[in-house]
């Protein structure tokens, strides 16, 4: 089975005093042990990348570059996802609904992929199964 990771559960996982933590880290074990194919998108990993930089330092950074990445597949978002992921943004403004999440959206259904790894609300909201 393969598993979408968003960046609030990737910032969870690393961040102890985030409130999710704990749980983060149980899921995650849980998917390495079991070989679960984790995938995420090239967007994923700059949102992430630059939240670490921006909340926990440049070490911190590194450490989610070296350790984290590895153990996912990574989905280059090409021209057609960003350009759909743009237009369901732009559209759900109100919802506040990020760039980021709208191109989740488009390259998890265009891979056919039902569960995420998040603590983030949208995706639910999007027909989609949050994990945990």
């Amino acid at each position: 089975m393969s598993i979408f990771v968003d960046t609030s559960a990737i910032f969870a996982l690393v961040d102890g005093d985030d409130a999710n933590n704990k749980r983060a880290k149980r899921v995650w074990e849980q998917f390495i042990s079991e070989r679960k194919r984790l995938i995420t998108t090239n967007y994923v990993i700059v949102e992430s990348f630059s939240l670490f930089q921006k909340r926990l330092g440049t070490d911190s950074a590194r450490d989610f570059y070296q350790d984290l990445c590895p153990l996912m597949s990574v989905q280059w978002v090409d021209a057609v996802a960003h350009n759909a992921g743009m237009a369901a943004a732009v559209a759900a403004s109100s919802k506040k609904l990020s760039l980021v999440d709208c191109v989740s959206f488009v390259v998890m259904r265009r891979l056919g992929l039902q569960k995420v790894f998040t603590f983030d609300r949208h995706f639910r909201e999007q027909g989609f199964t949050r994990l945990p």
